[in-house]
């Protein structure tokens, strides 16, 4: 509770956590965290739920080539500087772009089916049918 409040007291632990993290590594070296995903095994399928809250479906980006599927998504900020009021004493709140790779080799590329709701995106990917043997004759020459 008392980590919540920008210049109230700390705990013990949660303190010392935050101050590791920032010495170490501080923020302008951090990296964009990734999104976090589920991938289900459905049977006949696959169910990935990738958790982008606060994001719009216009923001989201799904792209397919050569049997990797790129899911990326983009928060862009709008500052106006005329305003005087709402200056931040706390923002922790990140905004920039966040992308995320799969591998979809034995997915069938052409049904994919996505939907977005509740900040969660689920992609539907359809397990491609394990080839049927093929007989055929060979002539003896």
């Amino acid at each position: 509770m008392y980590s919540l409040l920008p210049f109230g007291r700390t705990s013990g632990m949660n303190s010392f956590f935050d101050d590791f993290e920032r010495s170490f590594f501080p923020t302008e070296h951090r990296q964009t965290p990734m999104f976090r995903t589920d991938i289900r095994d459905e049977g006949d399928h696959y169910l990935l739920e990738a958790e982008l809250p606060g994001f719009q479906r216009e923001d989201i980006d799904l792209d397919l080539k050569d049997g990797v599927l790129t899911i990326s998504a983009n928060h862009s900020e709008t500052v106006d500087n005329n305003k005087e009021d709402g200056k931040y004493l706390c923002r922790e709140r990140r905004f920039g772009s966040y992308s995320r790779a799969f591998d979809v080799s034995g997915i069938q590329e052409d049904a994919i089916s996505a939907a977005y709701e509740n900040g969660v995106l689920k992609l539907t990917l359809p397990k491609r049918g394990e080839p049927e043997p093929r007989s055929r004759k060979i002539a003896i020459q």
